[in-house]
C-alpha cells in the first residue's frame, strides 16, 4: 500500500494572495545581474579571417577557454565568437552559486564515478582555489564572497539526512545564522561555495581576454562547421569565416555544432524573482550575518543568497523540460507566484519586501546531471556541455580539459573516465517528453511522501539516470 501523502511547509504555511499579489506588483521581467554589470560592446565579424584557436560560444565556458588559452601561450592568435552579446544567456541569469563539485554533488559523483570520485572531488577544490585567484589576479569585479552553502531541512524527515554531516547545526544553531520558522536543522559547508555577481565574472572575463589580445565578436551566429579530412577547420558566421587549426566550442544549452551531441542535452527552464535592496531593519529581522549561499533540501528545491547591496535572490523550485530556447518560455506567472509564496513561506517577517526583478533561463540538463567533455574532429574540435546548473565553477575546470586535449596532453583531466565516456543520450520525442515530465512529478510526490521514491525513480536510479540533488 502506498505512504499517504502530507503537504508541504510551502502548503501548510502558504500567505495570503494579497500578499504574494504585493510583492510580485513592482518586479519587471529583467535580469538584475545584466542591468549591473558593466562592461564593453565588441564588434559584429564582416570579413573573413584565421585564428589558432576558434572559440565559439561568449559565456563562462567559451571566456575561460580564451582566458586560458592565451595564458598558456600569449602568442597565440585567438577568435571568440558570440551569436548574442557576452553573459547573456546562462552565464549572466544564474544565481550565482559557485561551487567546488564537478559531478553534481557527493552522491551522483561517488554513484557514477566510485573509483575516481575522490580525484574529482580533490580537482574540483583546486578549481575552485584557482578560479579565485584568477578573478583576483586578472582584476574581475565579480564580487567574490567565499561564504559557504548552508543546506536546511524544511520538513521533518530532512533533518536526519544531516545529521552525520560535518557541518550539523540543529534548530537553535541554523536559527542563529539565518531566521525562518521553517527552518529545522542545517548543514554549513564552509569551503566548498563561493557567491559571485554572474554578469560582472562574465564581463569581467571579457574584459580580461580581449586584454589579452583575444579577438572578440558579438552578434556573430555561427551557422556550420567545414571539416575537412585534414588541415584547418572553417567557422562559418553571418559575417565572415574563420579558419582554424582548433576549435573550441562552448555553446551550453543551445543546439550543438557537433550532430552527434545533440541529443545529450535538453533545455529546462528555471525561474528567479530578486528583491530590492532590503533595510537595515528588515536584514536585521533575518540575521545570515555570515552571507551564505542557501539551499533546501527537497527534491524540488529552492536557492537563494544576498547580493552585495543586501537584495535576496530567491530561485528555483520549478524547473520546467522544453524542447527548445525561446524567450517565449521565460514569462511564466505561474511559477513566479509559487516562488513569491514560498519566499513568504520561509521569510514572513519580510512580507513587506518587493520583488524588484523577475526572470528565466534554461539550464543544459544531461542525463547524468555534470558535465560532457567531447573531441571530434580528428582531435581538432573539443567541446563541453550538460553543466545542469553547476557551471559557474565547472565551466574553467572544462576549459583547461579542452585546451588539455586540443593540444594532445596526457593529463590527470584528460584520463578522467568521466571525461572520456559520454553520458547517455535523451530519446526523442516524444519519449523524452513524457519521460522528463514523469521524473518531474515523480520527485514531486516524493517531497510528498517524507521524500520516498516511486518505483519509477527507483528504476532510473538503478538505470544510473535517477536525481535526488
Amino acid at each position: 500500500m502506498p505512504p499517504p501523502s502530507h503537504s508541504t511547509v510551502y502548503e501548510r504555511l502558504a500567505p495570503p494572495a494579497d500578499l504574494v499579489d504585493a510583492a510580485l506588483a513592482p518586479s519587471r521581467h529583467a535580469i538584475h545581474w545584466l542591468e549591473d554589470a558593466p562592461g564593453a560592446s565588441y564588434p559584429h565579424l564582416t570579413a573573413d579571417t584565421t585564428a589558432d584557436l576558434t572559440v565559439v560560444g561568449g559565456g563562462y565556458c567559451g571566456l575561460w577557454t580564451a582566458v586560458l588559452a592565451k595564458r598558456r601561450n600569449p602568442g597565440a592568435r585567438v577568435v571568440l565568437l558570440e551569436a548574442n552579446t557576452v553573459g547573456w544567456a546562462a552565464s549572466g541569469r544564474n544565481g550565482g552559486f559557485c561551487e567546488a563539485s564537478l559531478t553534481h554533488g557527493e552522491e551522483n559523483g561517488r554513484r557514477r564515478w566510485p573509483d575516481e570520485y575522490d580525484d574529482l572531488e580533490r580537482l574540483g577544490r583546486a578549481n575552485l582555489d584557482a578560479l579565485e585567484a584568477d578573478v583576483r589576479d586578472l582584476g574581475i569585479d565579480a564580487q567574490l564572497e567565499r561564504t559557504g552553502m548552508l543546506s536546511v531541512a524544511v520538513e521533518e524527515h530532512q533533518v536526519a539526512w544531516l545529521r552525520d554531516s560535518p557541518g550539523f547545526l540543529d534548530r537553535d544553531a541554523v536559527q542563529r545564522e539565518i531566521a525562518s520558522p521553517v527552518f529545522l536543522a542545517g548543514d554549513w559547508d564552509r569551503e566548498d561555495c563561493a557567491l559571485v555577481h554572474p554578469g560582472r565574472l562574465a564581463r569581467g572575463l571579457a574584459t580580461a581576454a580581449a586584454s589579452l589580445g583575444v579577438e572578440i565578436h558579438e552578434h556573430t551566429r555561427v551557422t556550420d562547421l567545414d571539416l575537412p579530412t585534414r588541415g584547418p577547420v572553417v567557422v562559418r558566421t553571418d559575417g565572415g569565416a574563420v579558419t582554424s587549426d582548433r576549435v573550441a566550442l562552448g555553446t551550453n544549452v543551445f543546439p550543438a555544432l557537433v550532430r552527434r551531441a545533440r541529443p545529450m542535452t535538453v533545455p529546462v527552464y528555471d525561474y528567479v524573482l530578486m528583491t530590492e535592496p532590503l533595510t537595515r531593519d528588515q536584514l536585521a529581522s533575518i540575521g545570515w550575518r555570515h552571507r551564505q549561499g542557501l539551499g533546501d533540501l527537497a527534491n524540488q528545491f529552492h536557492y537563494s543568497r544576498l547580493t552585495a547591496d543586501d537584495r535576496i535572490l530567491w530561485g528555483g523550485y520549478d524547473a520546467i523540460p522544453k524542447r527548445t530556447v525561446r524567450g517565449a518560455h521565460e514569462e511564466r506567472p505561474a511559477s513566479f507566484r509559487r516562488l513569491a509564496a514560498h519566499f513568504l513561506t520561509v521569510f514572513p517577517q519580510l512580507e513587506d519586501v518587493r520583488f524588484s526583478h523577475r526572470w528565466a533561463g534554461a539550464i543544459d540538463t544531461s542525463t547524468r546531471f555534470a558535465a560532457f567533455h567531447g573531441l571530434t574532429g580528428r582531435g581538432r574540435i573539443a567541446y563541453a556541455a550538460g553543466f545542469t546548473g553547476l557551471g559557474v565553477g565547472a565551466t574553467r575546470f572544462a576549459a583547461e580539459v579542452m585546451l588539455d586535449r586540443l593540444s594532445g596532453l596526457d593529463t590527470e583531466r584528460t584520463r578522467l573516465d568521466m571525461v572520456r565516456r559520454m553520458p547517455l543520450p535523451f530519446p526523442p520525442s516524444p519519449v523524452a517528453d513524457v519521460g522528463i515530465e514523469l521524473t518531474r512529478r515523480s520527485l514531486d510526490r516524493a517531497d510528498h511522501r517524507q521524500g520516498r521514491r516511486n518505483a519509477f525513480l527507483r528504476t532510473l536510479d538503478a538505470a544510473g539516470l535517477g536525481f535526488d540533488s
